[in-house]
C-alpha cells in the first residue's frame, strides 16, 4: 500500500507554532492513500498556540486548517467527501458552529456526522473536525 504523509511547513501562517504538535503527539496532519486524503482531527487553536474563545472562531480556524491542508495537495473544500465533527456542550454550541460552517462550506456538501462529546484534548476546546477528501479522477496518485 502506497501512502504519502502531508507535511505542514514550519512557517505555515495558518498552523504557526502549533506544527510541533504533530511530532509531540506522534501523528500526521494528513495522509494520502489510494486516491483519498485522510485529514486528522483539527481544532480551533490559533497559529500562536492560543485557543479561540468562541465556538464560531474555533470552527472557522479548524476549517481554515483543513482548507490549508487541502491547498497543500492542490485541492479545495469541494474535495471533501466525509467529515466528522466532535462537539463539547453540543446543544449550547451548535448554533455558533453552524453559523461558521454555513459561511465556509458550500455545495456540493460532504457527508457530515456531528457527535457530542464530554471533552476534547485541551480545556477550552469546543470542536474538533476530521475529514476525508478525494483527488480528482484524472489525478494519478
Amino acid at each position: 500500500m502506497t501512502t504519502y504523509t502531508v507535511e505542514i511547513p514550519e512557517d505555515s501562517a495558518v498552523f504557526g507554532k502549533t506544527t510541533s504538535a504533530f511530532s509531540s503527539f506522534g501523528y500526521s496532519a494528513a495522509v494520502r492513500s489510494h486516491g483519498q486524503l485522510f485529514i486528522a482531527g483539527t481544532i480551533g487553536r490559533r497559529a500562536d498556540g492560543t485557543i479561540a474563545e468562541t465556538v464560531e472562531e474555533q470552527t472557522e480556524i479548524a476549517i481554515r486548517r483543513i482548507e490549508e491542508i487541502l491547498r497543500l495537495e492542490n485541492l479545495d473544500l469541494t474535495a471533501l467527501v466525509d467529515v466528522t465533527s466532535y462537539h463539547v456542550d453540543i446543544r449550547e454550541n451548535m448554533a455558533g458552529f453552524l453559523e461558521a460552517k454555513q459561511r465556509l462550506i458550500k455545495a456540493p456538501y460532504p457527508a457530515w456526522t456531528i457527535i457530542g462529546v464530554s471533552g476534547l484534548a485541551s480545556p477550552g476546546l469546543l470542536v474538533e473536525i476530521r475529514a476525508t477528501a478525494t483527488y480528482p479522477d484524472t489525478a494519478s496518485r
